[in-house]
């Protein structure tokens, strides 16, 4: 008996020690999908000191049992570009962005017939919604937060930033290169990942172009946030999308992104999936040609050009498999500008209380896509953000998700996003 008793108190520690072995090494491994498409893995100096400063308060991990318990899931295969141009007196100095100015119509005639100016938030901004956050600042690690956790509730997984490289910025904002260090750390703590949306900043040619990849990859390639996903030859790279890519020839980008170019960026630690955005349909073959590695169509406004049309993402999407590229249609709740470009009414379109964007995802789950991406997170002065809005009365008038809930489109998303999950599964079966 005491034999026994021996023996069974020898395996009751032996299975105590494997559980908290297997435990360990779970809590470390990176879980990845094989196939076409793998699951993902994990000056501005004084600018970049006070960022730095608001990440030293954000200390403690979100605890997982509490906070993500939560949220669902997030789709990694569901991606929302995200802005962080926005800026307040409390904590930039100043409004940034929330004080866009109205831009004039390109004839003089039509243009006198509008309002002209700029806006003068709080109780006026740039916008034709009004963000439940007020006129936040993209540098507050608490509107960070909150973003966050919007996204969870979401069900999207990756963020794809507005970026410019360091020390540039669009017309009307400042360098965001410095808000990124803090971004990433926020995004990681709520499992979120973050793509770079490069923009046409001025003189963007392919040399700087690699020099900016470059800079991106070494300075934030080795954050858990920093997204990844291995392609069918079994490399993990990361994934840039490039806004208005056209503006650059194909002779051009084909000699950063064909492996025959001395100066490609292939093969090199650098390399990544580059993708283009498709606005007109001629543009189908200039990305082939100049070595894109997939298309996004990014626009809203179901309609406007080719690339946005939802009745031509079949063609694309057989284009893209011919040409072994991915395709990524991009999604919206609706289109209003009218905040920023007054005269711009043609290219409205209205969100139905929803059920325009259910119409744009589902559009886009027909095609089969690789990735869907939904524009956007939080473009205000393009009314195109699923960011919780609320009612608004005063100097300005605003339109509002009522008869919904500010975080109706949060819900639509975590809706579609399941689906897309289940949708996925099917394709691969």
């Amino acid at each position: 008996m005491l034999r026994f008793r021996l023996k069974s108190s020898i395996a009751f520690l032996a299975l105590v020690l494997l559980v908290l072995i297997v435990t360990v090494v779970l809590k470390f491994l990176t879980p990845e999908v094989t196939g076409e498409i793998g699951e993902p893995s994990l000056g501005e100096k004084d600018a970049a000191k006070e960022v730095e400063s608001e990440r030293s308060k954000i200390t403690q991990p979100v605890r997982e049992d509490k906070e993500l318990g939560k949220f669902p899931p997030p789709n990694y295969y569901l991606h929302a570009f995200y802005y962080i141009w926005y800026g307040n007196p409390a904590t930039d100095g100043k409004y940034i962005h929330w004080d866009h100015p109205r831009l004039p119509h390109w004839d003089p005639k039509v243009a006198e017939k509008y309002p002209q100016g700029r806006h003068s938030p709080p109780d006026d901004v740039a916008a034709n919604f009004y963000p439940a956050l007020g006129a936040y600042s993209s540098r507050d690690p608490a509107v960070i937060k909150a973003h966050m956790q919007q996204l969870r509730t979401a069900a999207i997984g990756v963020i794809a930033v507005s970026w410019y490289p360091p020390n540039t910025n669009d017309d009307n904002g400042e360098p965001l290169d410095a808000i990124m260090p803090l971004l990433l750390d926020v995004a990681h703590q709520y499992h979120i990942k973050v793509s770079f949306h490069i923009e046409p900043y001025k003189g963007r040619d392919e040399v700087n172009m690699y020099a900016n990849i470059k800079y991106i990859i070494e300075k934030y390639g080795d954050h858990p946030a920093f997204f990844r996903y291995r392609t069918n030859t079994g490399k993990l790279l990361p994934l840039f999308y490039i806004y208005d890519s056209y503006l650059m020839n194909s002779e051009q980008w084909a000699k950063l992104l064909k492996h025959t170019e001395s100066g490609s960026i292939r093969d090199t630690p650098y390399d990544a999936i580059f993708v283009a955005l498709l606005v007109e349909e001629k543009h189908k073959r200039e990305v082939a040609t100049a070595g894109f590695d997939g298309v996004y169509t990014y626009f809203a406004t179901n309609g406007f050009s080719y690339g946005s049309t939802q009745r031509n993402w079949g063609a694309i999407k057989a284009f893209c498999e011919d040409n072994e590229l991915l395709f990524i249609p991009s999604v919206g709740p609706g289109y209003v500008d009218t905040g920023v470009r007054p005269w711009n009414f043609q290219n409205t379109r209205n969100r139905v209380n929803g059920k325009y964007y259910e119409t744009s995802m589902s559009a886009a789950l027909q095609v089969e896509p690789h990735f869907i991406s939904v524009t956007s997170f939080n473009e205000w002065h393009e009314g195109t953000q699923i960011e919780m809005a609320v009612p608004k009365r005063g100097r300005a008038v605003y339109q509002d998700y009522l008869p919904n809930k500010p975080d109706a489109y949060l819900e639509i998303s975590r809706k579609w996003a399941a689906m897309f999950n289940g949708e996925r599964r099917r394709w691969q079966e």
